[in-house]
């Protein structure tokens, strides 16, 4: 029987998508974990690799449509992916005909829209990114004097600068650098040893270094838990922006559009604060860039490789290659 995967990006934040519910029969968990490190696999997987696979399924909860797994290059399972999600809010509303609906996550039920293109043929999706825990437990982190970070200078990680840390769910650390930091070494240094043995953050943390550029903008570059570097991190331009506001109200306001570039491209953010909880709107494409054919048996095999799919390019990565060839230059100075 054969079956269907997509091949898509968020921000050149690449996954493939597996829709279980079109399966004869459902994949285990430790055959998903081995399916994507098989896809992902920039030597071995398909057209190139991945960053990671989302995996559909049924809802959990009550008043969703659809639940989103994400598993990441290296097996591991994250609690949610904002990038990500944008693309399975596309893939299930072109599925099910709905453009406004609720996508269950490892931890919450979260709404999702369409949004307006970003540029032609381009499609945009934009997804809630919540909930949102300052607290030591939710990282978790130890050892730091800390029971949480807002601008705190921690010099066990690198003296000189100031950290914050955000759990959406995600655990992130955020740091506001200048140019020169953003782009040498040291983002590297600690996203690897934070996310290896180390006596601070024992389940790992995605590390961030932003740039203010001006009022309500920002450049953000990510080494993600599970993967390493990503041109783009969603749920991390979620946290970063939250913490821009927090941190620097003078450049950055709640309920008004953030500008956020990344090594990928372009999103917006939008910062909230309602009901006595903070959440963050995060907007910004969903292309998909091939649909592939493939024997279900042998994703279950885990061994899928070009010469098991017949592959069709959709076309719309050229449309977002020009969208972001149209955007200023330091977006492109990251690599």
């Amino acid at each position: 029987m054969m079956t269907q995967l997509l091949k898509v990006h968020g921000s050149q934040n690449s996954f493939f998508i597996l829709d279980q519910t079109k399966l004869k029969q459902a994949l285990t968990d430790d055959e998903l974990r081995r399916l994507a490190r098989q896809l992902t696999d920039p030597q071995d997987g398909l057209l190139g690799g991945a960053d990671g696979l989302l995996v559909v399924d049924r809802p959990t909860r009550p008043g969703a449509t659809a639940q989103m797994r994400v598993i990441n290059a290296d097996g591991s399972e994250a609690s949610m992916c904002g990038n990500g999600l944008r693309t399975v809010a596309r893939y299930v509303a072109e599925r099910d005909g709905q453009t406004t609906f609720k996508v269950d996550t490892m931890d919450s039920s979260l709404r999702v829209r369409q949004a307006g293109e970003l540029a032609p043929g381009v499609p945009a999706f934009a997804v809630e990114i919540s909930p949102v825990r300052f607290n030591r437990a939710a990282l978790p982190f130890d050892n730091l004097g800390h029971d949480r970070l807002l601008g705190t200078p921690v010099p066990e990680l690198a003296p000189g600068l100031t950290f914050t840390t955000l759990a959406v769910p995600n655990p992130h650390l955020i740091s506001f650098v200048n140019q020169e930091t953003i782009e040498g070494p040291l983002l590297g240094e600690l996203g690897s040893y934070l996310n290896g043995a180390n006596p601070y953050f024992s389940d790992g943390v995605n590390v961030n270094f932003a740039q203010i550029l001006g009022p309500q903008k920002l450049f953000v570059r990510t080494y993600e838990r599970g993967v390493g570097f990503t041109n783009a991190c969603g749920t991390g331009m979620s946290a970063t922006s939250l913490a821009f506001a927090l941190l620097h109200p003078a450049s950055a306001a709640f309920d008004e559009a953030v500008t956020v570039y990344n090594p990928g491209g372009m999103v917006k953010t939008s910062v909230h604060f309602a009901d006595h909880r903070y959440w963050i709107e995060l907007i910004g494409n969903a292309t998909f860039t091939h649909q592939l054919e493939i024997a279900e048996d042998l994703l279950h095999q885990g061994r899928v490789t070009a010469h098991d799919a017949q592959v069709t390019a959709t076309g719309e990565q050229e449309a977002y290659q020009n969208f972001i060839h149209q955007l200023p230059h330091f977006n492109l100075s990251v690599n």
